[in-house]
């Protein structure tokens, strides 16, 4: 199949943050529809070498990968259209590049020669985007390049680009996204940034053969054929992309404008009768007509940014569809939570999901919402470093173990209800100490979690660095929160529920990176369901 991969490169010009990955995304799940085998790949030019060590300020969330890559947030995009995962060499940054070419240098694989950016740098990004035809035999590759057409740091990946379709011929093309901005003033689109934009591209020596424009307003067939006549694409070649409502919205808006059929035909492959996506449009009719509504609450330390828990909030969409149900999220800071307010803040919720994240701040503001959510009877999801929360709580209130808490949070508290395993103490390096990626987890019968699971063995991604602490397990389980899912490796605690409680579950893992349209999460369709059934006792 590596032979006849097609390779379609998407750039961004005009301005950042137009939505490339959602526009990669949406062409491979059009082709995907058509019964074609499609992957989707995003080069990031910093020089981090992962987004693993960057703080979601930064970079929004984290995503993780079956193989334990962390890797950029487009990449749960590309996951929750064409529900199939990725992997480490989907995304590639300007860092993992340079540091492969160091290491190859230091080798003596280049023989002494200089090292330079044209055509080692160049090569190794050529030899990243064709791996992913050769080794996933795939038809369709789409490589999403980050950043804007003119940034330094993206030179070597446009180069690359330029490379690959002169040695690709028939077999590559290139779709840039770019803006057409509206003077309301004079009431015009204005063409000129793209025109520059492509412009700049064609300096690059890279000539685009589709151009997708944002747009808050309709083209006209007339400003489609200015934009064709001085970029050198054809007119059906331009595509409107308008503002949509919601990102899944935006697969039907590409095919209206037949983005799918343009690229089929430039790239020479049949285009077939049928496209199916059937499943997706009754997705998008539940998640736009909902029957129900239910209010949960967000508890987290990055809530000003929504990026940081992107995964958390579409996983509530899907789950949110399959209940017939829109899910609005109500965001709290989990450090404006106190004793004296919680009652306040979590008024008219009905459930209450506790984030993931690292570090001291927030932690006090996170237990006292999860006291709330466990006294008052309300559903309850922790995720994570919410799951551990969920413990220490535990532990405070009901255990009596006044000091209890995390390593991570007090190395000198005289309760470690969560800690490090003796293994990873001696690990300096960021990162070095995490448990990342998916895991297997045993399932114990006639729990809340065998309920929502349905399956012996489940398999779930993790992102962490501390462990529940099982020298307390015995004390927690008497008391009434019990441990429903096991790690069979080393027989670490993954999940936790109460059994006197109407939804009350902690997970050790990230249940929100397997989300899908197609596959929305059981866990977070069972808690939805639960906010539902408990906002029906309310009322």
């Amino acid at each position: 199949m590596s032979a006849t991969t097609k390779y379609i490169f998407v750039t961004g010009g005009v301005t950042s943050s137009l939505g490339k990955g959602i526009l990669a995304a949406s062409l491979a799940k059009l082709l995907q529809a058509r019964g074609y085998t499609v992957t989707i790949q995003k080069l990031d030019p910093y020089i981090n070498v992962d987004p693993g060590t960057l703080n979601p300020y930064e970079h929004g969330e984290c995503f993780v990968t079956d193989d334990g890559a962390e890797t950029d947030l487009d990449l749960g995009h590309y996951e929750r259209f064409l529900n199939i995962p990725t992997s480490q060499a989907n995304n590639i940054t300007t860092g993992r590049i340079y540091q492969s070419v160091i290491e190859k240098e230091r080798r003596g694989d280049f023989l002494g020669k200089t090292v330079q950016v044209i055509p080692h740098i160049t090569d190794e990004i050529k030899n990243r985007v064709r791996l992913l035809g050769k080794t996933g035999n795939y038809q369709f590759v789409i490589t999403e390049i980050g950043g804007t057409v003119g940034d330094i740091e993206s030179l070597p990946y446009i180069e690359a680009v330029r490379q690959l379709k002169w040695e690709l011929g028939n077999n590559a093309m290139v779709i840039h996204l770019t803006l057409i901005p509206y003077l309301s003033t004079t009431g015009e689109l204005k063409t000129k940034p793209t025109q520059h934009s492509v412009k700049l591209l064609l300096e690059y020596g890279v000539q685009p053969d589709v151009l997708v424009c944002r747009t808050e307003h309709s083209l006209s067939r007339d400003v489609k054929n200015k934009i064709a006549l001085f970029c050198n694409v054809a007119p059906n070649a331009v595509i409107e992309a308008r503002d949509a409502s919601t990102i899944y919205e935006v697969p039907l808006l590409m095919e209206d404008e037949q983005l799918d059929v343009v690229v089929l035909n430039q790239l020479n492959m049949p285009v077939s009768e049928n496209t199916d996506l059937a499943k997706w449009k009754d997705f998008l009719q539940k998640f736009q007509h909902p029957h129900h509504e239910v209010r949960i609450g967000l508890v987290g330390k990055y809530v000003e940014l929504k990026d940081a828990y992107k995964s958390i909030s579409e996983a509530f969409i899907h789950a949110g569809a399959a209940n017939d149900c829109k899910v609005s999220i109500e965001w709290i800071h989990s450090e404006s939570i106190t004793e004296t307010n919680v009652a306040e803040k979590f008024k008219g919720l009905r459930g209450i999901l506790v984030a993931p994240g690292f570090g001291q701040r927030g932690i006090e503001g996170k237990i006292s919402a999860i006291k709330y959510a466990r006294e008052q009877q309300i559903p309850f999801l922790g995720v994570c470093l919410g799951m551990q929360c969920a413990v220490i709580e535990f532990a405070r209130n009901v255990l009596g173990l006044k000091d209890a808490n995390s390593r991570e949070m007090n190395p000198e508290t005289p309760y470690p209800v969560i800690d490090l395993l003796e293994a990873q103490k001696k690990v300096t390096n960021k990162g070095g100490t995490m448990r990342l990626g998916a895991y297997p987890c045993n399932i114990t019968e006639n729990t809340r979690a065998w309920e929502i699971y349905k399956q012996k063995e489940i398999k779930e991604r993790h992102r962490h660095r501390y462990e529940f602490n099982n020298e307390y397990l015995a004390d927690f389980e008497k008391a009434g929160m019990r441990a429903s899912g096991i790690n069979p490796e080393g027989g670490l605690v993954e999940i936790i529920e109460i059994k006197d409680h109407p939804w009350f579950v902690g997970v050790q893992f990230h249940p929100e990176y397997k989300s899908t349209v197609a596959n929305p999460h059981p866990l977070f369709v069972g808690f939805v369901k639960a906010a539902i059934e408990v906002g029906k006792l309310v009322h």
